[in-house]
């Protein structure tokens, strides 16, 4: 039983609205991802505290976010499935690292909450947000993304696939109404 499945013991069905980190939680560890970086988001709060309470995981905090593409191809190599954890302000920082996993075939899975978009109330985050789908697709990653916790959960499960059984690198993006409302 993993820690999400135990968080809802009582609860056999999960409400993918409200309940998609933990389902998100169980699809990245059936998936084998053991190795986890991020820089710290409250977008992916959940996702972070699930990963660094479970004993069989490795979590790394990143001081900026293209160490995790670094640490995500060190991981590959040594053996491990690694997830990057990210908002979309930090891919402007990771766009030269990334031709690192690119020319290189080495399995990518980032996970990118979304700023910028729906609600925001910080002018500064618009223009990345704005530019984060065409940032990636530009230097050569596929990128896919989900609007729902039901979309979500499905979509890491294939774009795991796609990553570790294909070499290919993949970011998700999650949309800001998902993450709802920021409140500054």
């Amino acid at each position: 039983m993993t820690i999400a499945t135990a968080i809802s013991t009582t609860d056999h069905t999960r409400d993918l609205a409200t309940d998609w980190p933990l389902e998100l939680y169980d699809t990245l560890k059936n998936a084998g991802v053991t190795h986890m970086s991020y820089v710290p988001d409250a977008g992916h709060s959940t996702l972070i505290r699930l990963f660094n309470e479970d004993e069989q995981m490795t979590a790394n905090v990143l001081t900026t976010e293209e160490e995790g593409i670094a640490v995500a191809t060190g991981a590959w190599l040594g053996g491990q499935r690694s997830v990057v954890l990210m908002q979309s302000s930090g891919v402007g920082n990771c766009i030269n690292m990334l031709s690192l996993p690119i020319q290189t075939r080495t399995p990518l899975l980032m996970l990118v909450t979304m700023r910028g978009e729906w609600a925001e109330f910080n002018p500064w985050q618009v223009p990345m947000g704005q530019a984060t789908e065409a940032s990636l697709r530009a230097i050569g990653v596929t990128v896919l993304r989900a609007e729902t916790g039901a979309d979500l959960v499905e979509i890491v499960a294939q774009a795991a696939g796609m990553a570790f059984d294909a070499d290919q690198q993949i970011a998700v993006l999650i949309g800001q109404r998902l993450l709802g409302k920021k409140k500054w």
